[in-house]
């Protein structure tokens, strides 16, 4: 059986990071999970939302309105709406993690991306609870 005189000597961490110490951040597991957990929650309520959406198609406004003001169908379409747009602002902050070279478009495109998903969720929930309250 041969073996290979490289192998107990193969280190991945370049010699200023050995003597550094620096490793992994760590801090993938927590993003990685919480993609999973929302895109797994929101299997069950997209088809929800399908469905009621299909349901709905040429209702009169007053229909939909009074569906929209149930309460198990605004909490509903309020996590809906909670999800998605966490979900979305997480999926877009790692594409411009692993995409933009210049750390200040990086940062930028965060904060922009997280404002902007911030500003569409309120938008859609305040609209959800006008109708709801």
């Amino acid at each position: 059986m041969a073996t290979n005189e490289h192998t107990a000597e193969t280190v991945l961490r370049s010699p200023l990071g050995r003597v550094r110490g620096l490793g992994s951040a760590k801090g993938g597991t927590h993003h990685w999970w919480l993609q999973r957990v929302t895109s797994i929650a929101l299997l069950p309520l997209t088809i929800w939302f399908a469905l009621a959406a299909a349901s709905l198609a040429g209702a009169s406004y007053i229909d939909t309105v009074a569906w929209i003001g149930r309460p198990w169908n605004a909490v509903l379409l309020l996590a809906t709406i909670g999800l998605t747009f966490h979900h979305t602002a997480s999926g877009l902050q790692v594409v411009m993690e692993d995409y933009a070279n210049v750390e200040w478009v990086k940062v930028g495109g965060i904060l922009a991306i997280k404002a902007i998903c911030m500003m569409l969720a309120l938008a859609s929930a305040l609209a959800v609870l006008k109708i709801a309250v």
